[in-house]
């Protein structure tokens, strides 16, 4: 075996002098191991997170949206969408209906009201593959049908086959005086989109009931635009405003939603860099623990300096020790990084159970579920910030040990 490598992997290990040294190494060891091992679930669960919001906010609303200017009506929308749909990066185009509204069950509550058209809608959003209760179908044109957010049917106190009524802030003047225009309608659905702002706030009507009750004429608010790639949105929306020819607005999710996706890859970033900090640390306890290595050993390193060896052949030795410690180290946290990664919503399950607490509050986090999507380019970088950082902490105490003096060594033996 090399003469270096030898010795390297022995001062690794407990001497009969002093345990001490051992015993620290193993801490650093363990510092290595927790600062990778956080590092990978961290960054595991923020891309989760930022996986599962684009999921189900674009999975509620559109890649593109297609509006007028002001607060006007879009009349002729049927061949808007023909122009939209005519874009090879367009799967499909759906018209629709928002109105804020007042919905009044066994309680009232404010809640965003759209109409929309079942045999589009499925097409271009989540909404009917998310249905806990009834279908899309149910909403059938003069029926006066509504689809409710599970949370939203909570709050109001009412379930399918019961009568609600909606509120629009639209007045008309009555012999009675000036009235909301208001209207009665059936609940005989349920969605549950997993996401609190749409499960608590929205609500589902047919198309040409929210065109009566807001009395559009015929028209409708926008169009709902589904691109076959969510990052050429962009660019599919700038090409169908030229079409369209200047007289309708077409805006895409990064100008609708881009608050919440930068917030989010600017939050991955800053805590990459902080939760690395960690790696640091140890990287430091690997530092003081091979100078205390070099102080203890100074005699051996006297004798092995008599013997012939050189300078470069001493400084391999300190480093292949600290280049052990820290390798295990990575290894055991990256092993345990990806363990709880993978089993991370498991984990939170158990520790919610156990406790009897709930971590992530529907009623408070815009996503209440907890889970990781694991990337290799993440891990592989954290594996080499940490084994970087190991090799840099090496250096210092390696060096000095190749320009220990055997005579100033062995004096006082």
């Amino acid at each position: 075996m090399n003469l270096p490598l030898f010795i390297g992997l022995r001062y690794t290990r407990a001497k009969r002098k002093n345990h001490f040294i051992s015993f620290i190494s193993l801490i650093s060891m363990a510092g290595i191991a927790i600062g990778v091992m956080t590092v990978i679930v961290v960054i595991s669960v923020m891309n989760g997170f930022d996986k599962e919001l684009k999921e189900r906010m674009l999975g509620s609303v559109a890649h593109a949206t297609i509006s007028a200017y002001g607060h006007d009506y879009i009349q002729d929308w049927e061949s808007a969408i023909k122009i939209a749909e005519e874009n090879p990066g367009v799967v499909s185009a759906a018209p629709y209906v928002a109105s804020e509204a007042m919905i009044q069950g066994y309680r009232t509550t404010g809640a965003l009201v759209q109409g929309v058209s079942p045999e589009y809608e499925k097409n271009v959003t989540q909404l009917a593959e998310k249905m806990k209760y009834g279908s899309m179908e149910d909403l059938i044109s003069g029926e006066y049908n509504i689809i409710l957010g599970v949370d939203l049917a909570a709050q109001l106190g009412t379930g399918p086959g019961e009568k609600v009524v909606v509120y629009i802030p639209q007045f008309k003047t009555t012999a009675v005086g000036v009235l909301p225009r208001l209207k009665r309608f059936t609940v005989v659905g349920i969605f549950e989109m997993g996401a609190y702002e749409y499960d608590a706030k929205l609500a589902l009507i047919h198309l040409n009931d929210a065109q009566n009750l807001e009395k559009t004429d015929g028209g409708i608010e926008g169009i709902r635009i589904k691109t076959t790639d969510l990052m050429k949105a962009p660019k599919i929306a700038y090409e169908i405003e030229e079409k369209l020819g200047g007289f309708l607005r077409v805006r895409d999710w990064t100008q609708e939603n881009a608050n919440f996706y930068k917030a989010t890859q600017q939050e991955r970033v800053v805590m990459f860099i902080i939760l690395s900090m960690i790696i640091a640390v140890a990287a430091f306890n690997i530092l003081s623990t091979m100078v205390m290595l070099v102080t203890e050993k100074n005699s051996d390193i006297a004798i092995l300096r008599t013997l012939g060896m050189s300078g470069s052949q001493v400084t391999r030795i300190f480093i292949i020790a600290g280049v052990v410690i820290g390798a295990i180290g990575t290894i055991i946290g990256t092993a345990l990084g990806l363990l709880i990664s993978f089993n991370v919503s498991s984990i939170i399950s158990w520790l919610e159970g156990f406790f009897e607490v709930d971590f992530m509050s529907s009623d408070v986090y815009y996503i209440s579920d907890i889970t990781a999507d694991v990337h290799s380019s993440d891990v592989i970088s954290i594996v080499v910030i940490a084994f970087t950082l190991t090799i840099l902490a090496t250096i210092y105490p390696a060096w000095r040990a190749s320009r220990i003096q055997p005579a100033e060594a062995l004096r006082y033996e």
